[in-house]
């Protein structure tokens, strides 16, 4: 799938560089990045001006109203630092709704998205204020330069877009953003954004506080009491961004280090990899190749996707994560799933249970262009600088602004997650609670030393250890890791979702087991695709982009 842009959908060429390297999903967020890095600053400098200008030309994945989540090595002191830069409610405020219920990917939610206090320049002016080296307006020069020009629409980019962009027709001001002459812009059109370019403009001569007292602060706020969330400014950062220490756990050697809670990403994969390193998956195969290692991994998901339902803010909640990561704990899972196989061939069971000819059906794979099923957007930023300073972090529409709106050129979706144990992002109205997530920003030690970085938007939360299994159980080559099909956790009914890239003789193998297949797509982008960063044994940095949708890697 080519993009006029330079970036395309399929498998990328690893970059290399001694001094620093850096990834994204647009090619024109990583060179802004690269750019950065050689004209002196840091990985934390890179990181906001690919940011910014991220936001300006990814608006089918993220926008500057949403979510930023920050993991970083500081090569300095060898500490690693997160922050916590989610939108935040309200506490004393009901939620304001903006589109119906059963409106899309919101709908398995039940109440559909409500309004949120932006996350993403909080985050921005957070991480400027302790780590930015270069000037501030020149970390916003390339998100004002092609919001002024535009930049040119990707055949991938246009796909997300139509396949969401209705949730911005409910306003007027979504239709006029995205569809100003009636039509989404095509594939080759320059799309500028000349409300955009100017709200950046201001930011740049103000500072991100323009986004949060000034004068886009002061219109978001009454933009919401015209809409009857009575809000008033002291809202805008009344609940900071939370600066935390990450969690990590060992797992064959590695120090696996990933945001700690509420974020439930840390808590997911140390109960996957601790299941399976009970069950020894290694002896057993890799799970694309053999359909008894595929049952134990579905079952791992599944569970580690249940317990995680229980972590929550703790500094509202009581915090079961110690029991959660206990290597004693993954024991008893890892027994409860090995001691509860089947006996017999159940072949005959899903026969009848799914139609003569289920078997057949489960080898064909579902449209690569389908509707999503989960929201499509996110972004994820993978930086390595001179300094040996390593960042992985996420910027998101997701929670943050409000749904369907559109202000200064900058389109908002607010969040979708309420009381639910299996909601990926969930709140609490409750006086400074931080919403829950799954976003997978990882570092992973050796000896003390970063070896891998990564993290992907696209279910994360089961997408993250699939990979981390692959480099550290199995030791594929980082691209192998990243292009292996993937899965998602295994369904109540025993259907197992995945990208359908397995021999047929898996899917009978697999059916004998009582499971059927149920394909996905042979690259399906819903599946995220990876920004990874690695250091190989003698010192050389690289990096690359997943296959699953648009973007490169760059170095020097």
């Amino acid at each position: 799938m080519n993009d006029p842009t330079g970036g395309y959908v399929g498998p990328k060429q690893p970059a290399s560089g001694r001094n620093a390297v850096c990834s994204s999903q647009s090619p024109i967020v990583t060179e802004t990045m690269l750019q950065t890095l050689k004209a002196g600053g840091n990985a934390v400098d890179a990181a906001i001006a690919g940011c910014m200008v991220q936001a300006t030309v990814q608006q089918d994945m993220t926008n500057h109203t949403g979510t930023v989540t920050f993991l970083m090595y500081e090569a300095a002191t060898g500490e690693l630092h997160q922050l916590n830069a989610m939108g935040t409610v309200v506490p004393d405020l009901p939620p304001l709704h903006r589109v119906p219920p059963g409106h899309g990917y919101y709908s398995s939610f039940g109440q559909g998205p409500f309004a949120v206090i932006p996350g993403f320049m909080p985050g921005m002016k957070t991480l400027y204020e302790r780590w930015g080296r270069l000037p501030w307006a020149q970390l916003c020069e390339a998100a004002i330069h092609y919001a002024e020009e535009g930049h040119i629409i990707g055949s991938f980019e246009h796909l997300v877009t139509a396949l969401t962009v209705d949730f911005y027709l409910y306003t007027e001001s979504g239709r006029e953003h995205f569809t100003e002459n009636g039509f989404l812009p095509e594939v080759g059109d320059r799309w500028a954004q000349p409300a955009l370019a100017e709200t950046l403009r201001r930011t740049a001569e103000e500072g991100p506080d323009y986004f949060i007292r000034g004068q886009w602060g002061q219109d978001f706020v009454a933009l919401a009491n015209d809409l009857g969330w009575k809000i008033t400014l002291d809202n805008m950062d009344d609940n900071p961004p939370r600066w935390q220490k990450p969690l990590s756990f060992s797992h064959r050697g590695y120090e696996i280090y990933q945001l700690s809670p509420p974020e439930r990403q840390v808590v997911y994969c140390a109960i996957v990899l601790g299941i399976l390193r009970e069950l020894d998956l290694p002896a057993i195969g890799h799970y694309a190749e053999s359909a008894e290692a595929a049952y134990y991994f579905a079952h791992a998901l599944r569970r580690a996707h249940y317990e995680t339902g229980f972590i929550n803010d703790p500094e509202v909640f009581a915090d079961p994560t110690d029991t959660l990561m206990d290597p004693s704990f993954h024991a008893h899972l890892a027994n409860l799933i090995r001691n509860s196989r089947s006996k017999v061939d159940l072949t005959n069971h899903v026969n009848i249970t799914n139609g003569p000819n289920a078997l057949v059906a489960a080898g064909a794979a579902r449209p690569a262009n389908s509707p999503p099923e989960t929201p499509a957007g996110s972004c994820e930023l993978s930086i390595v600088d001179a300094h040996g300073n390593w960042v992985q972090m996420m910027n998101t529409l997701q929670s943050g602004g409000i749904p369907g709106e559109v202000l200064g050129g900058v389109p908002m979706v607010g969040s979708h997650g309420f009381v639910n144990l299996q909601s990926p992002i969930m709140p609490w109205f409750t006086g400074g609670g931080r919403m829950r997530s799954l976003i997978g920003n990882t570092i992973v030690l050796k000896d003390g030393q970063p070896r891998f970085s990564l993290g992907s938007p696209g279910n994360v939360h089961c997408t993250v250890p699939q990979v981390l299994s692959n480099l550290l159980d199995f030791n594929l080559p980082v691209p192998e890791a990243l292009d292996a099909p993937r899965m998602l956790p295994l369904e109540e009914d025993y259907k197992l979702p995945i990208e359908s890239r397995v021999s047929a003789e898996w899917v009978s193998d697999l059916a004998r087991l009582g499971v059927i297949m149920k394909p996905l797509p042979r690259y399906d982008f819903h599946m995220g695709t990876f920004q990874t960063s690695w250091r190989d044994e003698d010192g050389l940095l690289h990096s690359t982009a997943g296959p699953r949708r648009a973007g490169n890697a760059a170095g020097y």
